[in-house]
């Protein structure tokens, strides 16, 4: 080995890289953003807490007393959930992952369990919650760890208050079948975006791109080709993804017209911003920066992996404005929940961003220098 001609082309090598100024902002400014962020998200708070609603419809010094419990450790916010509600159905309209119901006779009972033929008998409680949420684990312990202290607290055994789960969905779901729908559209959006960006950067670097101007293909042609690929790749990619859960995993989903028309949506929106995206990564080394710098965030930050509700605030108002945000609502509502409301409202929100992105990529894309 020569260190001369090792020295020489580092120098390239570092010379190319300084000239891209976006490669140097996605290799070492993005990282330090992605540590902001997620360690806004991660970072533990002191104490941990929770919203707990609850629908008290007892509403009498008893509840009371349960009330002032749960909130007295600062694990739970207590909110308050209307008593003339179904909560099942209250849950699933508020995307609730839990949901505490104090019953009517719980002060009665309470009563009852110190003397009379029921005493010693606890008072049940049930929690509605949502199977398909991971932080709803959390609030179940939690929520137990609550009621065992008061429990032991009150006359230790036998217990006073015992709690019973009830689902929101009528099925019995594992988080698997939660798991694979997320994983479904993060996989689509992760071909789109970097097989357009990777694509375009390559032949924009050796001038293929601006020798296409002398052919009669059209920018609406070159779109709408890259679009036709990408749902090939998806489809041949949602196909590998279900018959493997099927058959290692026995997972159980529904399989209906949505799925397709999710599919097309999808492909569209993240095909669109990949060509818009084009003009950032004009060379190969800075393609994979720039795709990162929109996958990672979208990612994490949509629901795919761990609930949007364990993040701050201000980064759940962001992930709404994500969509993949609303790819892996619809696909969750249409395979999960069979809600056909819940699903054309969030294919409706990713056809709109479709549509913007497929306009402004078809106008963006130029066969010139300058693309």
């Amino acid at each position: 080995m020569s260190p001369r001609i090792i020295a020489a082309n580092l120098g390239v090598r570092l010379k190319s890289f300084y000239r891209e100024r976006s490669a140097m902002f996605f290799t070492f400014a993005f990282p330090v953003i992605l540590v902001l962020v997620f360690g806004t998200i991660f970072t533990k708070p002191e104490h941990l807490n929770f919203d707990l609603p609850v629908q008290d419809n007892s509403r009498s010094e008893a509840s009371s007393r349960l009330l002032e419990a749960l909130a007295a450790g600062d694990a739970f916010t207590v909110k308050p959930v209307p008593v003339a509600v179904d909560a099942t159905q209250y849950a699933k309209e508020h995307k609730l992952n839990l949901l505490l119901v104090i019953p009517k006779n719980f002060e009665v009972l309470q009563k009852q369990r110190v003397v009379g033929p029921h005493a010693g008998v606890p008072v049940p409680l049930d929690y509605v919650y949502d199977p398909s949420s991971t932080a709803v684990e959390t609030k179940i312990q939690l929520l137990h760890a609550i009621v065992a202290a008061a429990n032991q607290k009150a006359t230790g055994s036998p217990p006073a208050i015992t709690l019973n789960a009830v689902s929101i969905l009528s099925e019995r779901y594992r988080f698997i079948e939660f798991f694979v729908p997320g994983i479904i559209a993060m996989a689509i959006m992760t071909s789109c975006l970097s097989s357009v960006l990777n694509m375009n950067a390559e032949l924009l670097q050796k001038g293929i791109l601006r020798k296409l101007a002398t052919t009669p293909i059209t920018r609406a042609d070159w779109l709408a080709s890259s679009i036709v690929y990408q749902l090939i790749l998806a489809v041949v990619s949602t196909a590998a993804i279900l018959l493997v859960s099927y058959f290692v995993f026995d997972v159980r989903l529904h399989i209906g017209i949505w799925l397709p028309l999710i599919l097309v949506v999808e492909v569209v929106a993240f095909t669109g911003i990949g060509m818009l995206l084009t003009p950032f990564a004009r060379e190969a080394e800075s393609a994979s920066a720039v795709a990162n710098a929109f996958l990672f965030p979208m990612m994490f930050l949509s629901g795919t992996f761990f609930p949007v509700e364990m993040m701050p605030a201000f980064l759940q108002t962001f992930a709404k404005l994500l969509p993949l945000y609303y790819v892996n609502e619809a696909l969750r509502s249409a395979m999960i929940f069979v809600d056909d409301a819940a699903t054309l409202r969030s294919v409706g929100v990713t056809a709109a961003f479709a549509a913007v992105v497929f306009v402004a990529g078809t106008f963006r894309t130029r066969w010139d220098e300058s693309t």
